[in-house]
């Protein structure tokens, strides 16, 4: 059996959109053992709480082992749903419960590894959650540029 990682891999992600359905972006940082990766998106039609959830997805599919993660996400719904929520909605067969291929992805995504989830204020000072807001905004700028 496969051991995890020694050290953390730390993420931060964000989702975002203009209009609600709308333009969105998402957009994760990665860090492991001194090195950052970027990973940015963009969808013409959807809604933030997807873009949130995306943001996540991408980002651990970007890992290629078992590895310890702490991830960082402004998005309660995202937070809540893996800590509080998902046991539940699992229970009753996800019935009623939106966005379910999504999170049934990040569900399968995440049971490969160990992960804490942490909820942090959006646009509140803290360095790496502003970082990955910016480029959700860069992304949708240049989205919005190519579509109009």
């Amino acid at each position: 059996m496969q051991e995890y990682s020694k050290e953390i891999i730390t993420i931060y992600t964000d989702g975002a959109c203009r209009g609600n359905p709308g333009i969105g972006a998402w957009a994760a940082t990665l860090q492991y053992h001194g090195h950052k990766k970027e990973i940015v998106g963009t969808s013409q039609n959807t809604t933030n709480n997807k873009m949130e959830l995306t943001a996540v997805i991408e980002a651990l599919k970007c890992i290629k082992w078992k590895s310890n993660i702490q991830i960082f996400t402004d998005s309660q719904y995202v937070q809540k749903g893996m800590n509080v929520w998902i046991e539940n909605w699992k229970a009753k067969n996800w019935k009623n419960v939106k966005n379910t291929e999504l999170w049934q992805k990040l569900e399968t995504l995440s049971s490969n590894h160990n992960i804490k989830w942490y909820w942090v204020r959006g646009h509140s000072g803290n360095p790496e959650n502003d970082y990955v807001d910016r480029l959700c905004n860069l992304a949708l700028d240049k989205l919005q540029t190519a579509i109009t």
